[in-house]
């Protein structure tokens, strides 16, 4: 890989690691409602994709689903288990979306798992549960509940995603943005407290937030992130995006002073073990199922 695009990958990797940290200040120290943050979010991504909305892609139901469980409800789930949980502990917990991703693409895509992969996947699990082990039972609290459940959603729309071809990044990009910000909106004001209030009172960091999270990190973070996957092999980018756990375990405990300590430290070990595992085997479905959830950050 070219220097110049290896520090793009880079560069992309700490957008996603930054965007978990800015969403963690924004619907914990900001108290912004998850729900809206994600719908003002999806609306700056819709925005600014509206153009390529058409073509419209064909079946136009599977598209609208896979937008919905990529975008609207993964966001949605993370942004609500940062209220309790911390990056760090939903950087390693994502993980698991390698091995939740496993029946669906059996099932769907006719994968077989053979025992490099198996051994990857029961790594990455084992890590996870020791991060959520303590000697009095799991420490699991219950936004880490919905990190995982956002690890299903996510998991499901790539799969669903690897039956669709010639989808370009933003067009991607557009109808995740259209397709999620509208019943994130309904969403938000039938169950939340006025989201508009908690915007305008937190201020201009709200709106710098959403910005960033829409149209840096979604907008041109993916677009370049996709562009490095046309030029590249998968399995040579999707081992490289382990950067982005580290780097949020980074700065988590930089800024948002996450606790961190030798426990949490083995269990990322093997997770990130397990997921390198089940990256690097060559294979030519999974590692880019890989490469879609990441598009997914």
């Amino acid at each position: 890989m070219a220097l110049r695009d290896f520090l793009l990958l880079v560069m992309v990797c700490l957008l996603w690691a930054g965007n978990n940290i800015v969403s963690k200040l924004v619907v914990d120290n900001l108290a912004v409602p998850p729900m809206f943050y994600a719908a003002a979010r999806f609306a700056v991504v819709m925005l600014a994709t509206f153009w390529w909305l058409r073509p419209i892609p064909r079946p136009l139901w599977r598209m609208v689903v896979v937008a919905m469980l990529m975008g609207g409800g993964n966001f949605a789930l993370v942004f609500i288990g940062f209220k309790t949980a911390s990056p760090s502990m939903a950087a390693i917990v994502l993980q698991l979306g390698v091995p939740i991703t496993t029946l669906p693409s059996v099932l769907m895509l006719g994968e077989k798992i053979r025992w490099r992969r198996g051994l990857g996947i029961a790594l990455t699990l084992a890590g996870a549960l020791v991060v959520i082990w303590n000697p009095h039972g799991l420490a699991m609290s219950s936004g880490l509940f919905f990190i995982v459940a956002a690890t299903f959603a996510g998991s499901l729309g790539a799969v669903m995603m690897k039956q669709m071809e010639g989808i370009r990044p933003l067009r991607f990009q557009a109808w995740v943005g259209f397709c999620s910000f509208w019943p994130l909106l309904a969403l938000s004001a039938g169950l939340e407290r006025d989201g508009w209030g908690h915007a305008l009172q937190a201020g201009w960091p709200f709106w710098a937030a959403v910005v960033f999270s829409g149209l840096v990190v979604s907008v041109i973070g993916h677009t370049a992130y996709y562009l490095l996957i046309q030029r590249y092999e998968a399995n040579l980018i999707s081992p490289l995006t382990l950067m982005t756990p580290l780097a949020t375990i980074g700065l988590g405990i930089l800024i948002t002073h996450d606790h961190f300590d030798l426990r949490m430290g083995v269990g990322a070990a093997l997770a990130l073990i397990g997921v390198l595992i089940v990256a690097m085997r060559p294979n030519q479905v999974w590692p880019k199922l890989m490469a879609i959830r990441n598009r997914a950050q």
